[in-house]
């Protein structure tokens, strides 16, 4: 069994970047040899498992992988990655209402460059509940991150929206 370094990771980047060139189901044998390769109950090698899954389209089997590596420990940027995209997941099954819980909480987590992508899926799962006006704020409130100008008036603007949501 091979020790989890950086040329694991090295090895496991080069896989993701053939993702689009090979069969879902030979991609997915070729992530699961790679966690194989760690300890059998390995947060990362859950959570590559099941996001080998959801990025060919099998979203049901790659939420309990999301569990287990979470479960198991996972921290870091991977941690955040699970949420967001169990989450994603769980939305598009059909609960909108579990992936606005789960991000919400991963918002309150704390901050990094994964921010946008949290704001930008509970805000997806907020207008699946017909809370448009909330989901238009929270992704206002994204991109104004990243504008060179106007980002304090567009988070105004957005801050305003989330106050008057009920009108």
């Amino acid at each position: 069994m091979t020790i989890f370094n950086d040329h694991w990771e090295e090895r496991l980047a080069a896989l993701w970047a053939e993702l689009d060139t090979l069969e879902a189901h030979t991609f997915i044998a070729r992530i699961d040899a790679m966690a194989a390769e760690l300890p059998p109950d390995a947060a990362i090698g859950l959570f590559e498992r099941g996001g080998a899954r959801d990025s060919c389209g099998f979203t049901e089997l790659a939420i309990p992988l999301y569990k287990a590596a979470l479960d198991n420990g996972l921290t870091g940027l991977r941690r955040r990655r699970a949420n967001i995209q169990m989450a994603s997941s769980i939305r598009y099954l059909g609960d909108p209402q579990t992936a606005v819980d789960i991000l919400t909480a991963e918002m309150q987590a704390g901050s990094d460059e994964l921010d946008g992508a949290v704001r930008g899926f509970l805000a997806l799962a907020l207008a699946d509940l017909g809370r448009e006006r909330e989901a238009l704020a929270i992704s206002l409130t994204a991109l104004a991150t990243y504008l060179p100008r106007y980002n304090r008036s567009l988070a105004r603007y957005a801050q305003g929206l989330e106050k008057n949501r009920d009108v």
